[in-house]
């Protein structure tokens, strides 16, 4: 009795395992397909497996270098103004925060943020599509203007867990994914809606793992803003 026990987990485990592990067995067990609006906004990018980071240069990108809405602030302070909550404002800078909550969508841990040297680092902006992924992905053969305006971008940003975003790095989809599953599908819907909004490509490997983790939310929608 035992020994069937064992069996049939054995055979759970490697009925999840394989299609993650040989992307052909995927294809076979219908892992990588996906439907739904999400889907098929992912499914209109062109695909392009041979990706050249040639030249990459993050300050190409100017990110914080720009100050759109001319409040005195950069986007930093302003995606933090967005997505903290109970923000206290500085008394020397009414558009910079100084405090606030921030309910962390990779990690799902909530997250006291106060400015300060050894404090800031604990909520990162992060580049939702990395940076080096856009270069790679198209952005290589921008003008200087157009890699400005995606690299501060608040579609493209959001405020979240400091070493969360250090493991992400500028890993895509393919490589790295919110610990937090019940953000996953969200996650990936918006780099989906930031590709398509620039034209990026993804790679085979990135659309399978995107189309992986739309398969389990089929209503799924590209993010408005």
């Amino acid at each position: 009795m035992i020994l069937v026990v064992i069996a049939a987990l054995l055979g759970v485990v490697i009925g999840l395992a394989l299609p993650k592990i040989s992307p052909s067995i995927g294809e076979i067990t219908g892992e990588y397909i996906a439907s739904g609006p999400a889907a098929d906004a992912l499914n209109g990018l062109q695909v392009d497996d041979r990706p050249d980071s040639t030249g990459y240069d993050r300050d190409s990108f100017g990110f914080r270098a720009t100050d759109d809405d001319g409040d005195g602030c950069d986007v930093r302070d302003d995606v933090l103004a967005r997505d903290l909550t109970d923000v206290i404002f500085s008394a020397a800078k009414r558009c910079q925060v100084s405090s606030g909550t921030l309910a962390d969508p990779y990690t799902g841990k909530t997250i006291l943020f106060v400015r300060g040297r050894n404090t800031s680092a604990a909520v990162q902006i992060d580049h939702v599509v990395a940076l080096a992924n856009a270069w790679q992905s198209g952005a290589r053969d921008w003008t200087t203007a157009q890699r400005y305006r995606f690299g501060n971008d608040p579609y493209n940003l959001l405020a979240v867990d400091g070493p969360a975003n250090q493991d992400k790095g500028s890993a895509s989809a393919a490589y790295w994914l919110p610990t937090n599953g019940e953000y996953r599908c969200e996650y990936v819907a918006r780099q989906i809606g930031v590709k398509r909004h620039y034209g990026l490509t993804v790679t085979t490997s990135e659309k399978r793992s995107m189309l992986a983790v739309l398969r389990a939310c089929p209503a799924q929608q590209i993010p408005s803003q």
